[in-house]
């Protein structure tokens, strides 16, 4: 992985949306370390957004799993003919990893849990635990080749992912942002990681009346948000579910005076815009290397000694004990409060 030899690069990731915000260093570090080198990226279809003018990235190639054995097939003719000096795969799936060792590319990376890592150039372990963020994880899959890039380090790149939201999406939330606001992002692809919606209306009840409160989520999201309004019964506060874009969506959050959130992507879509942001954690725990990494976060979690927490890695359908006590103990005066300023207004 030498400079000189580095021009053509493919970083792949074809996970959901918070994986995908994860991996954003890696283009970071390696822009850093090699400026002239043409980095595109593989996602699947539906991220793309998350790139749109995205300074450091040359080409986004989108992935349809809708169809996915014919597109493999044209993303590795694709593949092959670039002729990749370096390709990071940082998916842990079969088919990348096919795709990764059949790519003709000079040099390929990528971790060792992928069932085709064989092919590899470079194999790394993913651990998950012992205080290891999935930042770290990701970037120890270029730490050979950012090692004479530096700058990657001294500039900050590398601590937290980064999306760059363009001129047109801050103009599409401007008319938002008249004066203080929060975000509020209630739902979770998993029930075991969504603080149930009574519990949101009760922190709510805790915001002062001078705070707009967004609702924020994809379309699917939208009736919960509802929900959420018609329990809560107060002016000032909004339903934006499935209104904006990832990166505008983004761009809101980036002046909210708090950003509330599940263990989930709009976490770290915060993070990527260095937004406040305050996670409630339900059955996960933050030490599996997910969390927040904005300078201003707050992790709330239950105090309560529960034996059957974390009940995985991942979320679940629904309690295995049937109490949900993880979600249903945590109480709104553990939320970090609105600065006094603003509570006075």
């Amino acid at each position: 992985m030498q400079p000189s030899h580095l021009k053509r690069i493919l970083i792949i990731q074809t996970a959901s949306i918070g994986d995908v915000i994860l991996a954003t260093p890696v283009p970071e570090g390696l822009h850093h370390a090699y400026p002239s080198a043409e980095i595109d990226l593989l996602v699947k279809k539906g991220m793309e957004g998350l790139f749109k003018e995205h300074p450091f990235l040359n080409r986004i190639i989108v992935w349809d799993k809708s169809r996915k054995l014919k597109d493999f097939l044209r993303i590795l003719i694709d593949v092959r003919k670039t002729k990749y000096d370096l390709i990071v795969n940082i998916q842990r799936f079969a088919l990348t990893g096919l795709l990764t060792g059949f790519s003709g590319a000079a040099a390929t990376t990528g971790f060792s849990k992928n069932p085709f890592s064989f092919l590899f150039s470079r194999r790394v372990d993913h651990h998950i635990g012992k205080g290891i963020h999935e930042v770290e994880r990701n970037i120890s899959l270029i730490s050979p080749a950012i090692t004479a890039g530096q700058r990657a380090k001294e500039s900050g790149s590398l601590s937290r992912p980064r999306l760059y939201p363009s001129a047109s999406d801050e103009a599409r939330v401007a008319a938002f942002k008249p004066g203080p606001y929060v975000s509020i992002s209630p739902a979770s692809l998993w029930f075991t990681k969504q603080y149930p919606a009574k519990k949101w209306v009760e922190l709510v009840h805790t915001l002062p009346p001078a705070v707009h409160i967004y609702l924020l989520g994809s379309a699917a999201d939208a009736r919960l948000c509802e929900e959420i309004i018609s329990l809560a019964g107060r002016d000032k506060l909004s339903n934006l579910a499935g209104e904006l874009s990832f990166l505008e969506s983004a761009a809101l959050m980036k002046d909210a005076v708090m950003n509330y959130t599940n263990d989930s992507a709009p976490m770290h879509l915060a993070s990527s815009v260095n937004a406040p942001v305050s996670v409630v954690y339900c059955s996960t725990v933050p030490e599996f290397g997910f969390g927040p990494l904005s300078e201003k976060k707050w992790i709330i979690q239950t105090s309560k000694q529960l034996a059957c927490r974390p009940c995985g890695l991942h979320g679940k359908k629904e309690c295995p004990l049937q109490h949900f006590d993880c979600a249903n103990t945590i109480s709104p005066d553990q939320f970090e409060p609105i600065p006094a300023k603003i509570q006075k207004l």
